[in-house]
C-alpha cells in the first residue's frame, strides 16, 4: 500500500504521524493523571475497590479522546511543517513546484481518517460511556460495588449491625481485628470479637455476604428481668459464620438523563419531533449542533497548523505553536459557552455556535491564504516581531544584571594590593 503513495507523501506522513502519537500520548495521560488522583481520593472516601479506578478512567478514555484528537492532528501537522520549514527543506520543494495545497495531501487524508474516528466517538462511544460513569460513581457511592467499611471507624449495616475493624490486609481480603455487635427482632444482643475474618460471596442469595471470623468470642445478652438478671453467655470458637443483609440498592436511571448521554439517532429524534417538550428540544439540538461544529472544524486544523508553523526567515521562534494551542482552546471554549446559552434557549443555535465557526473558519483562510499565496507574508508576523523585540530586551536585562553581579568580583581581581 505504500509502495503506490509518493515519497513525498510518505515523508511528510513519517513527520506529521511521530508527533501527532506524542501529542495524544501526552494530552491522554496528563488528563488521567489528573483525574485519576482524585478517583483514588473518592474511592477511598466511598470505601470501594481499587479495581473500579480503572475501570472509570476506561469510561472517561473517549471522552478525552475527543479533545486530544484535535490538538493532535493540530500540532502534528505544524510540528512536520516547521521542521521542513526550519531545515529549508520547504524551500526545496516549494522551489520545484510543489504548492502548499499539494504538500497537505497527506494531512488532509489523516484529517479525513481522524475526523471518522472522532464522528464515530462523538455521537456513539462517548454518550454510552459517559452514562457507564456515571452508573460506576453511583455504584460506588451506594455501596453495591462491596460492602464500604472504613478501617478504624464503626459502620452501621442494615440499621442492625455495628461493625468495627482495625486493620486490613490483601486489598481487603483479610481483615484483623473485628469487634461487632447484632441486634435480632427478639432483643437479644450479640457482642463478637474475633482475631481476623473475610468476606464471602453466597450463591443462593445474592443480596447476603457472609462474614467468616476467626478464633473469637460471642457473648450473648438476653436482656434483663425484674427482680434478677440473666448472666450473658460466652461461647468461644475457631470459625463463625456471620451472615450480613445487604442494603436494599435502588437502580440507577435510564440512560438520556443528561442530553451529552444521547447518541446521534436519539438527539435527532428529540431534536426534530413536534411533540418534545421545548426544554429538551432546545438542549438536544444544541448538542448536536455543538458535536457538529467541533467535528467540522478539525478540516480547518490543517490550514491553521500551516499558516502557524512557517516562523520569519532566519528565526527558529516557536511561537505558532504557543498561539495555535491558544486559539484551539479559545474556540472550544467558546463552542461550550455557546452551547449553554443555546441549551437555555436564549439564543438559536446557528447563531451561538455557526456564527463563531465562520468567523474562525474565516481567520484561519486569511492566515493560509498569506503565508501560502502572498510572497513573504506572515500569519502572525506582527506578534513574531513584537515577540523577537520582547525576547531581545529580556535577554538585554538579563545580561546587564549578570554584568552587575560579577563587576565587584572582577574589581576586586584587578585592585592592586596594599
Amino acid at each position: 500500500m505504500l509502495n503506490l503513495i509518493p515519497s513525498i507523501d510518505r515523508y511528510i506522513l513519517r513527520l506529521t504521524v511521530v508527533p501527532m502519537l506524542g501529542v495524544f500520548a501526552l494530552a491522554a495521560s496528563l488528563l488521567t493523571l489528573d483525574k485519576m488522583l482524585r478517583l483514588f481520593d473518592f474511592v477511598a472516601v466511598e470505601g470501594g475497590p481499587v479495581g473500579v479506578v480503572f475501570k472509570m478512567l476506561g469510561a472517561l478514555i473517549p471522552e478525552y479522546a475527543s479533545l486530544a484528537i484535535p490538538l493532535g492532528l493540530l500540532l502534528g501537522v505544524l510540528l512536520a511543517f516547521r521542521k521542513l520549514a526550519t531545515s529549508s527543506e520547504l524551500d526545496t520543494m516549494r522551489a520545484v513546484g510543489l504548492s502548499y495545497n499539494r504538500l497537505l495531501r497527506m494531512p488532509y487524508l489523516i484529517t479525513l481518517a481522524l475526523m471518522g474516528v472522532n464522528i464515530a466517538l462523538v455521537f456513539y462511544i462517548q454518550p454510552v460511556s459517559r452514562y457507564y460513569y456515571e452508573q460506576m460513581e453511583y455504584e460506588l457511592r451506594s455501596g453495591a460495588l462491596g460492602a464500604s467499611i472504613k478501617v478504624g471507624e464503626f459502620t452501621t449495616i442494615a440499621d442492625r449491625m455495628a461493625l468495627r475493624i482495625e486493620e486490613s490486609e490483601d486489598d481487603g481480603r483479610r481483615l484483623i481485628g473485628i469487634f461487632a455487635r447484632v441486634a435480632n427482632a427478639k432483643g437479644q444482643v450479640l457482642s463478637i470479637s474475633a482475631r481476623e475474618g473475610a468476606f464471602l460471596a453466597t450463591r443462593d442469595n445474592p443480596d447476603t455476604i457472609i462474614l467468616r471470623l476467626t478464633e473469637g468470642t460471642i457473648i450473648q445478652d438476653t436482656g434483663t428481668k425484674e427482680g434478677g438478671g440473666n448472666t450473658p453467655r460466652v461461647l468461644s470458637f475457631s470459625r463463625h459464620d456471620l451472615p450480613i443483609d445487604l442494603p436494599a440498592i435502588e437502580n440507577f436511571r435510564q440512560r438520556g438523563d443528561a442530553t451529552r448521554e444521547y447518541i446521534l439517532p436519539e438527539l435527532l429524534r428529540i431534536g426534530w419531533s413536534r411533540s418534545t417538550a421545548p426544554e429538551a428540544r432546545d438542549a438536544s439540538v444544541a448538542s448536536f449542533n455543538f458535536r457538529l461544529v467541533e467535528i467540522v472544524m478539525m478540516f480547518l486544523m490543517p490550514l491553521l497548523a500551516v499558516a502557524l508553523a512557517i516562523p520569519p526567515k532566519r528565526s527558529t521562534s516557536a511561537l505558532g505553536v504557543f498561539v495555535s494551542i491558544v486559539m484551539v482552546v479559545a474556540y472550544h471554549k467558546v463552542n461550550q459557552y455557546g452551547e449553554d446559552v443555546a441549551a437555555l434557549g436564549r439564543l438559536d443555535p446557528v447563531l451561538a455556535l455557526w456564527v463563531p465557526f465562520a468567523l474562525f473558519a474565516a481567520l484561519i483562510i486569511w492566515m493560509y491564504y498569506r503565508v501560502a499565496y502572498v510572497p513573504g507574508g506572515q500569519a502572525i508576523g506582527a506578534l513574531e516581531s513584537g515577540f523577537a523585540k520582547l525576547s531581545k530586551r529580556i535577554g538585554a536585562l538579563f545580561a546587564r544584571r549578570k554584568q552587575r553581579a560579577y563587576q565587584p568580583a572582577a574589581d576586586a581581581a584587578t585592585a592592586p594590593a596594599e
